[in-house]
């Protein structure tokens, strides 16, 4: 295999596991905004320190007025579909949270169409057909089910959906200016200064002497967010956007495993075909973007 492939391969799988830490951690009566705080600020300690040792330069503002991108990335990006997302797993399963996320590329598909005008061609018209199709089967919707129909979920999934493709389109804007890394790191230093109000320091402070927790809050900041993204990365370098973004539909894949396997959660074989659908849409979206030559990726950033 490609070693190219490989390392997007092994990092989209990293971010397959994100529930597995998130599970762990509500075990100890976190909250799902708390859970967002602990991987904002795991992250960004370590993403810092990575580039302090290998690249110091890339933590330089080229000026202060560039903060604005990453206030974009950081807080409506980076927060609001981590909330949701946790949420989604919280109140639903891991698989059916991983699928409703994976309908970002089809929200920044709409939302290219009304900010950078870029075509909705015959293509990507399907592909979001497939993907509202492939969305209805993994809620419920289709066929009718009222016991599995659970709105908040639905709502805070595709919820992340919506948040996921923000960081796409305001990273759009940075990556003029900054490398990808960069604008991550970034990313992670705005989401984590601005939780800081959000934690319940007197009330959870004791928690985070607990070897245990530090091991899943530092676990979900290294493996599913810093070194997933630096060997995704590093994969990309060496091979088309495009390509990658069809290699990343691994990460639902090993989601559901977790969520079946390891938590036991139910995920029936109609819902596994709508994910089949939401993932067959990615890989249409990215077809149609190579083929239009157009500079669409669904992993611009890191899940």
């Amino acid at each position: 295999m490609n070693r190219a492939f490989l390392y997007i391969i092994i990092g989209a799988a990293l971010w397959g596991t994100i529930g597995w830490y998130v599970n762990n951690l509500y075990t100890f009566g976190f909250t799902p905004m708390e859970v967002v705080t602990l991987r904002a600020w795991s992250s960004a300690i370590l993403l810092v320190v990575y580039l302090i040792i290998v690249s110091p330069k890339k933590l330089k503002l080229h000026t202060p007025k560039d903060i604005k991108y990453f206030l974009g990335t950081g807080i409506l990006s980076i927060i609001f579909f981590n909330y949701c997302l946790f949420t989604a797993i919280e109140l639903s399963t891991i698989p059916v949270a991983t699928a409703l996320l994976y309908t970002a590329p089809a929200f920044v598909t709409i939302m290219s169409f009304f900010l950078f005008k870029e075509p909705l061609t015959r293509m990507k018209m399907l592909a979001l057909v497939i993907t509202l199709f492939g969305t209805c089967l993994v809620v419920g919707l289709i066929p009718l089910n009222l016991q599995a129909l659970q709105i908040s979920s639905i709502l805070f999934g595709l919820g992340s959906g919506i948040g996921y493709a923000l960081y796409s389109i305001f990273s759009k804007f940075a990556l003029k200016k900054y490398t990808s890394l960069s604008i991550t790191t970034y990313t992670f230093i705005i989401a984590a200064g601005t939780l800081i109000p959000f934690f319940p320091y007197e009330e959870k402070a004791h928690l985070l002497a607990d070897p245990t927790v530090l091991f899943y809050a530092f676990g979900l900041g290294f493996l599913p967010t810093a070194f997933a993204y630096i060997i995704y990365t590093y994969g990309l370098q060496q091979t088309e956007a495009s390509k990658a973004s069809i290699l990343t539909t691994i990460e639902p894949v090993v989601a559901t495993f977790i969520g079946v396997f390891i938590f036991h959660e139910a995920f029936t074989m109609i819902q596994m075909v709508g994910m089949a659908f939401i993932i067959g849409a990615v890989i249409l979206i990215q077809l149609s973007g190579k083929q239009k030559r157009t500079a669409f990726t669904k992993k611009s950033g890191a899940t």
